[in-house]
């Protein structure tokens, strides 16, 4: 079956989705690993990640726990690997589609890391990040395309979201994800939008 866009894209599905920067049908977990946007700053970036922890396990607390500071690093060996980090985004899209979120929109949250696009760096200051429950180059699920598609609308509704990319677009050769499963074309016919506003389909990737 073909994915037809989802309605009335260019509008807010609710006019009061959006209170103070959080969005009013998201779970709203709290994180304390943010900060201020630079003064005078358009929010015109989103970038889509996926994360899960451990890698490839789903459907438990830890990411949320990672982006509270409230991880058992011990409870993993994984774990190590990360032992400390301080980290966040602003949202989180669970398998089944759950929209969380951790960050006010208006707030700067620590997902991007060391990046840049189109010759601006330090894309946390004017970005949203979205994390998809997931591993790089596996597929994601169709609840999450939908929600992920229902968030960009509303975002770019708002604020002036000028392009949606990937993690593995802003820091080419450090990061993979979403990774080379995400279908960019399946989400610009949810959306709507225009090819322009989303990556090349086929960037090539650097390094590993």
């Amino acid at each position: 079956m073909a994915t037809e866009p989802l309605p009335d894209t260019a509008v807010p599905r609710d006019p009061g989705i959006w209170q103070g920067g959080w969005h009013a049908h998201a779970r709203h977990v709290p994180s304390p690993n943010f900060g201020p946007r630079p003064p005078d700053t358009d929010i015109d970036l989103a970038i889509v990640h996926s994360i899960s922890l451990p890698p490839g396990v789903y459907g438990g607390a830890e990411v949320e726990r990672l982006f509270t500071n409230t991880l058992d690093w011990d409870a993993h060996p994984y774990f190590d690997q990360i032992r400390g980090a301080e980290v966040s985004s602003h949202f989180f899209i669970r398998r089944d589609g759950e929209l969380v979120q951790f960050v006010s929109v208006n707030d700067r949250a620590w997902h991007a890391g060391k990046s840049s696009w189109q010759g601006r760096d330090n894309c946390n200051d004017h970005s949203v990040g979205i994390e998809l429950e997931g591993l790089e180059h596996h597929p994601f699920e169709d609840a999450q395309y939908e929600a992920l598609a229902r968030l960009l609308t509303d975002l770019s509704a708002t604020w002036p979201i000028r392009q949606t990319v990937g993690h593995e677009h802003v820091a080419p050769g450090r990061k993979q994800d979403p990774g080379n499963a995400f279908e960019w074309a399946r989400l610009a016919a949810l959306t709507g939008w225009q090819s322009e506003l989303l990556p090349p389909l086929a960037m090539p990737r650097q390094g590993t």
